[in-house]
């Protein structure tokens, strides 16, 4: 049945968010250090896989007049669908806005699905660039190459110029780590030639190459270098605004599945959106999951979140889901260090 209503807040209340998360593809052709995806950590739950686009239309049927825009990527590479334009197409002739904003490598795409980014107003495109030269870029990003990304992200400029549309905004999204702290600026000057506003996005394993000029770093970044800092210095739990996903942009798999928020990669929440979206988003385990999020039940074993460093480092600080952070819409790129 379409979603009715509006966006509550108390957990046993139903929940019709406006906006939705949906992986285009679980697969991807890098192979990244610590990367759930590469190391097949998501296989056993998630799959590997391509959203379809009928099950896309259907999924807009479900949530009726209510949906607003959608999120495409997520723990795969988005431009490995190959529906991916039809997607686009859908979205657009719905009036649903889309983004890629979760992280793209950009790789490899088809020259007319780059075209379709502007012609269907995808209106973010964050790009996953860890350097400025091809060999601290394939440190991390390794199978990918720098001089392909950069030529793909000049000719979506050049599409952009000819239709005269400033969609989609272009994010360049730099992991911080100590084999690419000294790239930092030049990046956020690469960045700016290219009309690209800059992420400086901390590192979530502190194992894999990590920084070691923090001062100095800090001082570039302005901000903290590393997650633990970002608490000490902030109070605040970093992406803590993850949780939030779960009343404001719940996260599908690409074949229905309830996930809940982009972190989860460890089981479903029962139901499949495609058939039901309102089931889906307002099922037991989602109901209860918001209310372990606020600090109003306790852990249970089959709810994912229980799994999840988010919600360990919340249970451990008592720092819950208060109602005027679910009732907050979901900061963006350029808002995630300032608000996590």
């Amino acid at each position: 049945m379409p979603c009715e209503g509006t966006a509550l807040v108390k957990d046993a209340d139903p929940i019709c968010p406006t906006k939705l998360r949906v992986e285009a593809a679980t697969a991807c052709q890098l192979a990244c250090p610590t990367c759930p995806t590469a190391e097949g950590r998501i296989d056993a739950a998630l799959g590997r896989g391509f959203l379809r686009a009928d099950n896309f239309r259907r999924l807009l049927d479900q949530a009726g007049g209510s949906l607003q825009s959608v999120e495409l990527s997520n723990f795969g590479e988005a431009f490995f669908n190959p529906q991916l334009l039809d997607i686009f197409q859908i979205a657009h002739e719905r009036n649903v806005s889309l983004t890629i904003n979760n992280g793209a490598n950009l790789n490899n795409v088809r020259e007319e699905v780059l075209e379709g980014l502007v012609k269907y107003r995808v209106r973010i495109l964050r790009c996953s660039i860890d350097g400025t030269t091809q060999q601290v870029y394939a440190v991390y990003r390794r199978n990918g190459t720098l001089d392909t990304v950069l030529g793909n992200i000049k000719k979506i400029n050049e599409f952009k110029a000819v239709a005269g549309s400033r969609y989609p905004e272009l994010v360049w999204q730099f992991v911080v780590f100590g084999h690419n702290q000294h790239q930092v600026a030049g990046a956020r000057l690469m960045a700016r030639i290219l009309g690209m506003s800059f992420f400086a996005k901390l590192s979530w394993d502190t194992d894999f190459s990590p920084v070691t000029e923090v001062e100095e770093l800090e001082r570039q970044l302005g901000h903290a270098a590393t997650r633990e800092r970002f608490l000490t210095q902030n109070n605040a739990i970093y992406f803590e605004s993850n949780c939030q996903q779960l009343w404001q942009q719940p996260q599908i798999n690409f074949n229905g599945q309830m996930l809940g928020c982009c972190k989860n990669y460890w089981t479903d929440f029962g139901g499949n959106a495609f058939d039901d979206l309102n089931a889906a988003i307002n099922s037991p385990r989602m109901i209860y999951a918001r209310a372990m999020l606020q600090g109003e039940a306790p852990p249970r074993d089959d709810i994912p979140c229980t799994k999840c460093d988010l919600y360990a480092a919340r249970r451990r600080l008592e720092r819950w889901v208060v109602p005027e952070e679910a009732a907050t819409d979901f900061p963006g790129p350029s808002d995630q260090n300032k608000a996590n």
